[in-house]
């Protein structure tokens, strides 16, 4: 699933293109795609047409357009979501969902092979001084928004009773941080992912999330992480951070650290991937 920095390459990507031009017409080609906006897919086609794209904004994995009508359209990618930026004259997509045509001309396309993602309209609501879509009002700040307080972020995290891998994953903690990242920070920092967050100290909670802010932005900068096709940009272009990954996805591989080979362990339904000297894992 795409995560902070996939999400932020697609926004910035789409604030280039599409902020202040106006719709023309929507086309809703998947129901699962706006599965979330009950009314329906004329009501949400008939809402979008005429609005003008103020803004393309994001906290942690999801991203909302912000409208001349100070509405807001609410999106998550899902797994396989892709938005991208057409001519009218392109090709439909084979897994092409939703297509919205603007008055200049040209498109914006989800294409979502899995249709796990989809959109939705929100209210805008303030929340700890910024407007968001209230339906993810309790989703924390993220380690790139401005407003981001990284104390705090720890209090919480030491304030839980659950190993630390859970509690980066706990969006309500600190967004934007799913599996890929959780493992690269863990693994920068030194610390096993099944430590139980009441023994992580003030200072050490610290050094993880710098080390998680750092690995997104070296993501960031790199296009995002591509495994296969289904994360691109809005051009269609793949990120290539998996080249500079150190444990996530390198089973058996030697540490770049230690040389030691890297292990894989079932974590809920995915996989956590950790250094087994570098991390050792915590006595309880």
């Amino acid at each position: 699933m795409p995560e902070l920095p996939e999400v932020e390459v697609v926004r910035a990507g789409l604030a280039g293109h599409i902020v202040g031009r106006t719709i023309a017409a929507v086309d809703v080609l998947h129901p699962r795609s706006i599965r979330r906006h009950l009314p329906g897919a004329a009501d949400f086609s008939g809402r979008l047409t005429g609005e003008r794209i103020d803004a393309v904004r994001r906290r942690g994995k999801y991203l909302w357009f912000e409208l001349g009508s100070d509405a807001a359209v609410l999106g998550h990618l899902g797994m396989s979501g892709q938005l991208l930026v057409r001519s009218g004259e392109d090709a439909a997509e084979k897994h092409l969902r939703i297509r919205v045509r603007f008055t200049d001309g040209g498109e914006l396309r989800f294409v979502d092979q899995r249709t796990f993602g989809g959109f939705t309209f929100a209210e805008l609501v303030e929340v700890d001084g910024t407007r968001v879509p209230e339906t993810i009002g309790h989703i924390a700040r993220d380690p790139m928004d401005p407003g981001f307080d990284p104390a705090r972020a720890v209090a919480a995290l030491r304030a839980r009773r659950t190993e630390l891998k859970r509690a980066l994953l706990d969006q309500t903690l600190v967004s934007g941080i799913g599996n890929i990242y959780a493992d690269e920070a863990l693994w920068r920092s030194k610390v096993h992912g099944s430590r139980p967050t009441e023994r992580v100290t003030a200072k050490q909670g610290m050094a993880l999330l710098d080390a998680a802010t750092e690995v997104m932005r070296d993501a960031l900068s790199a296009g995002g992480t591509s495994f296969d096709a289904l994360y691109v940009n809005i051009n269609g272009q793949s990120g290539y951070f998996e080249r500079s990954l150190n444990v996530y996805g390198r089973e058996g591989e030697p540490c770049g650290r230690c040389g030691s080979a890297i292990r894989r362990e079932r974590f809920t339904n995915r996989s956590s991937y950790f250094c087994p000297r570098c991390q050792r894992r915590p006595v309880r």
